[in-house]
Parts: C-alpha cells; structure tokens; sequence
C-alpha cells in the first residue's frame, strides 16, 4: 500500500498548471531557476567595457609616448652657421635670448625678429622698437599673427634677402609644427632650435594637446601650396 500512496502523490505533481518541482525550487527563494540569456548578456557588455577602457588606456599611453618624443625632446641637429637667425613671436623672454646667444657664438650676420604686439612678446617687440635702421637686424610682423603667418612672411624674407639658410629659434613644444610649415613654404636649409620653456607637468599636457592638433592640422592643411 505504501507503493499505491507514493504513485498518487506522484500523479499529482503531473497535473496540469502544477509544477513537478519541489516548492523550495520554484519559490522566492535562493534556488529559484537562473535566467541564463539575461546572465551571459550581462557577463558579455562587463568585457565589452574592460575591452574598450583597456583600448583607451593603450591609446592614450601610446599618444603620451609620441607626444613626449615630438613636443618635449623633438630631434635636432648641432647647431651651424647659417645666412639668418630667427626668432618666433611669442615666448620672446625664452626664446631671445637662446637667438642672440647663438648669433654671437656662431657668427650669424642677421637676427630676424618676429613682432606682434601681445604681451608675450614685450622683449622682441622693445628690441625692434629701439633699433630701427639697424642693418643686422630685420624685424617682421606677420599676418595672421600665429606660425602660418610667421612661414609665408619668412618665405618672402629668405627670397628677397637671398639667403640660403636660416636657423629658427622656438620653444621646444613648437619645433616640429613650426619646422614643418616653414619647410612647406621654402625650399632653403631651415635649422630649427629649441628654447626649453619652464612650464609645469600639467601645462606640458595642454601644450601636448595643442601641438598635436595643430601639427594634424598642418598636415591636413599644408601651407604655401599656391
């Protein structure tokens, strides 16, 4: 009889709208049925996200690599003897003196001043104010004021002057922008120097995000094509 009983207490978990399952398994409890889809999606967007910040992180550390090489230690050659010394608006109590320095050292015969009247640029503007007429000097304003204007200036400069070389003065973080559109605009020996600005690490990485705009811009962009 005992068989009988446990066969209809069976029978009974099979009737229809009732589940065969145990209440402990189908209740509120912590054995309740895992949704597996909902569980594998939500496992599948965490790597999704791991994957893409990882991403991030590569680039961002890979710019900051190129970034360091370009704009804080941009490659240049010993300094020589050239036709003309320039200096770059902006930056003049930085970048004047390194200019003067290497005019006396390396018997350069003129310094080229580029004027803009900010007041970034009070020491090469005073020194083109009080020694107008000086044949070793020539001073330039350039339009527009930035280094587009300095290079198509600088290109009528060398062609009007015949000058065969030039060294350029500018601050290390403008090297190679400054290198590359003065080289779009002549085709002379341009030797590009750079002054060491004294900025902090958090100033470093704006000028890092700067020049690399400005240096894709220029790449986009050339000057002096017409």
């Amino acid at each position: 009889m005992c068989w009988i009983r446990r066969l209809s207490l069976f029978s009974r978990t099979l009737i229809p709208g009732r589940s065969p399952f145990p209440d402990f398994l189908r209740g509120n409890g912590h054995f309740r049925t895992l949704d597996f889809p909902r569980a594998l999606q939500k496992v599948s967007a965490t790597r999704a996200l791991g994957i893409a910040a990882g991403t991030c992180l590569l680039v961002f550390l890979l710019w900051l690599i190129a970034a360091f090489q370009f704009f804080y230690n941009p490659p240049q050659a010993k300094p020589h003897k050239t036709d003309a010394i320039v200096v770059l608006g902006g930056m003049s109590k930085e970048r004047l003196p390194v200019a003067q320095e290497l005019q006396h050292e390396l018997d350069i015969p003129v310094l080229v001043v580029s004027t803009t009247g900010l007041s970034g640029n009070v020491e090469g503007d005073k020194l083109c104010d009080e020694n107008q007429g000086d044949s070793d000097l020539v001073c330039f304003r350039p339009s527009p004021l930035n280094t587009r204007g300095e290079a198509d200036a600088l290109r009528g400069l060398i062609a009007d002057h015949g000058w065969k070389s030039v060294t350029v003065v500018t601050s290390e973080y403008h090297v190679i922008r400054a290198g590359t559109l003065i080289g779009q605009c002549t085709s002379v020996e341009v030797q590009m120097v750079g002054s060491q600005p004294d900025l902090s690490a958090g100033s470093w990485l704006d000028r890092f995000v700067v020049e690399t705009g400005g240096l894709l811009d220029v790449w986009v962009q050339p000057e002096c094509t017409s």
